[in-house]
């Protein structure tokens, strides 16, 4: 077993270990000490309060570092295909771990942060990455995929206002969806035309045949089942930021309207 193997196993197990350690003991601590409101909520909340601290770290770190891979690993971005994805396999090692752990969270907890969306994503995503991990194909591809982790934290942040009662139209709450809106759009979405551009204009190469048909097929659908959740996702966040923007104009013609019958 070389130096490289050990080192991708090696993450993959830490990453499992650590957030499940975050999840069970470090997250209560902690939220307990930066946010007040934490101590007040009830068991299912505080449950999925950690469940979403736990997924901020994780997109945190894979996604800072996988855009550092993005901009900077010269092996897979000469090579997406086929490029030596050491890095690239360290980093989906790390979200394996994740995903692993918190699977098992959302099925020991299911009927409070049961998902099924959740499990489809989370398998799909394992499915697709043990690919990269056992063959060493598609590195550049894998880790393009795990930038979609960029948008998690300002999601999850929409849901800490929610479950601490912050104001919808608070400076903060509203600074947030935007930012969460704006940068879904960009990684998930925004995303989806140059990537199938990209898959179409290497199909029938020679790189793209050594894959071989099962994981041509696997690259291909695995993308699909995880691009039509995130346009899923995206309409939903449109449909809330459309409503909140409403509900900020009807507070403005309402306030404008008592100014002007007090003038």
């Amino acid at each position: 077993m070389d130096t490289n193997t050990i080192l991708v196993i090696s993450a993959g197990f830490t990453s499992f270990f650590t957030f499940q350690l975050l999840f069970h003991f470090v997250s209560y601590w902690f939220s307990a000490k930066v946010s007040p409101g934490f101590n007040n909520l009830n068991f299912e909340k505080k449950i999925e309060w950690n469940s979403r601290v736990v997924s901020t770290c994780h997109s945190l770190v894979v996604g800072v570092f996988g855009l550092y891979i993005f901009l900077f690993d010269e092996a897979t971005i000469a090579d997406p295909l086929w490029g030596d994805p050491s890095l690239v396999k360290v980093n989906i090692a790390i979200a394996s771990g994740y995903l692993i752990s918190d699977l098992l969270i959302l099925i020991w907890y299911w009927k409070v942060i049961g998902d099924k969306y959740f499990i489809i994503h989370h398998c799909t995503a394992l499915y697709a990455y043990y690919f990269v991990l056992r063959d060493g194909v598609l590195g550049y591809i894998g880790n393009f995929r795990l930038l979609a982790e960029l948008s998690s934290p300002f999601v999850n942040q929409r849901w800490f206002f929610e479950a601490l009662k912050y104001p919808k139209f608070s400076k903060a709450n509203v600074i947030n969806g935007i930012l969460m809106t704006v940068v879904f759009f960009i990684v998930r979405i925004a995303s989806i035309p140059p990537f199938y551009g990209y898959i179409y204009s290497v199909l029938g190469t020679e790189a793209y045949l050594r894959l071989g048909f099962l994981i041509q097929c696997s690259w291909i659908s695995t993308c699909v089942v995880l691009d039509v959740m995130n346009v899923m996702w995206m309409i939903k966040i449109s449909k809330g930021c459309i409503k909140v923007v409403s509900l900020i104009r009807q507070e403005k013609a309402k306030k404008s309207l008592q100014n002007g019958k007090l003038d």
